[in-house]
């Protein structure tokens, strides 16, 4: 049965989306780390390669465009996340280093499909002038999910001793409705342009192609080494994990929206040079540190930067012919994952023989994406997508 007609809208799809995906992922992110050494005895090696396996459907993205030759965006990213929740929901019943590989790769096929057409529908049903402010709202979708995912492992694995197997099945099995009931109760909602059905790659496109590239790369470090870092270091629990989750998330709920806005207003030139200075001090903190909670301390700050990230899709949106964009959302994304793909397992060596390098290596892609960032003109659109192209 469909929503009422005041309900049933982009938005509301979209927002209901953005609260599903993290509901479940941040159950499987957070409880990883503890996962895989307690019950599969890894080390920096192996989570190097489930995290670089892991990133090969995101390097793949770009053969999104070839699905929907058959299948509409919304009807694919529902059936994305449909998948996520399954791969997620069988994770606890595979503790094997295979398993785990194999459960890993299904989830992130239906993590990184989704990620890309749920791009592609936000840039082409949101109005650009709106854009920023709404992505900020879905970050914060996202943070009150991930707020009731942590705070529920906490609650379920500390107070009452819940196992892996029965959390990963609750979220995914939990998940998994939420996304049947999406699929019957929101109509199709019509695209305003026809989108290109082949691969493109724009020459006027290519400093966001590098910024998404590094932007990339840097994530992975955070995603798999910081977190790897607090459990193997410093000896922090799946409980002292969740607590960092909540501290993360609970600002992103409370600030994301406003950090939309801001970006609206302000421009993101000036917002991604903030970041990328910002980033440049955090790797080479985590390089040096050597006291737990300055770790957490040097955690936390780290995740607040990614709310500032909405500032390359939306120069994006602002610089992007309407018909490139679902096209371009997957290229980017396989750009995005082209480092993704290599960095997991290479720096998993490099972290054998000294986990400090990694995150040197860390502030010099932030360094990189430092001197993109002035290239971005003050106020991007078609034609003018670089600094000197202002000045013509």
């Amino acid at each position: 049965m469909q929503l009422p007609s005041k309900y049933n809208r982009p938005e509301y799809l979209l927002l209901a989306m953005a609260f599903i995906m993290p509901l479940v992922f941040s159950v499987w992110m957070a409880l990883l780390n503890n996962f895989v050494i307690e019950k599969a005895a890894f080390t920096g090696k192996e989570i190097g390669i489930l995290q670089s396996l892991r990133e090969i459907p995101g390097f793949l993205a770009f053969t999104a465009i070839y699905v929907l030759i058959f299948l509409k965006e919304q009807t694919f990213a529902i059936i994305a996340l449909g998948l996520t929740a399954f791969g997620v929901a069988i994770t606890g019943y595979f503790p094997t280093t295979m398993g785990l590989y194999i459960t890993t790769v299904i989830m992130s096929i239906g993590f990184h499909y989704f990620e890309t057409i749920n791009q592609s529908l936000t840039l082409q049903l949101i109005k650009k002038e709106n854009t920023p402010h709404f992505m900020g709202k879905m970050l914060s979708a996202k943070s009150a999910a991930s707020l009731l995912a942590f705070s529920s492992i906490w609650l379920l694995m500390e107070h009452f001793s819940w196992s892996y197997k029965a959390t990963y099945t609750l979220f995914g099995g939990i998940a998994l409705l939420l996304t049947c009931y999406l699929a019957v109760a929101f109509k199709q909602f019509p695209m305003h342009v026809e989108q290109n059905k082949k691969l493109i790659l724009r020459k006027r496109y290519w400093l966001f192609y590098a910024l998404t590239f590094f932007s990339g790369a840097r994530r992975q470090i955070f995603v798999v080494f910081a977190g790897f870092l607090m459990v193997e270091k410093f000896g922090y629990s799946v409980a002292d994990i969740s607590a960092l989750f909540l501290i993360n998330y609970v600002f992103n709920w409370l600030f994301a929206a406003k950090i939309g806005k801001l970006i609206g207003i302000i421009g993101e030139r000036r917002v991604l040079k903030f970041e990328y200075c910002g980033l440049v001090t955090l790797f080479i903190a985590y390089g040096l540190v050597e006291n737990s909670t300055f770790a957490a301390v040097l955690y936390v700050v780290d995740h607040l930067f990614f709310a500032l990230a909405i500032a390359i899709k939306t120069y994006f949106q602002k610089i992007a012919a309407p018909e490139d964009i679902a096209a371009s959302s997957g290229v980017s994304f396989s750009i995005n994952h082209i480092a993704a793909v290599v960095i997991p397992a290479l720096l998993g060596l490099v972290w054998i023989v000294n986990s400090s390098w990694v995150f040197y290596i860390g502030a010099g892609f932030a360094f990189c994406s430092l001197v993109l960032s002035h290239l971005i003109p003050s106020h991007p659109r078609q034609g003018i997508e670089l600094k000197w192209q202002e000045a013509k």
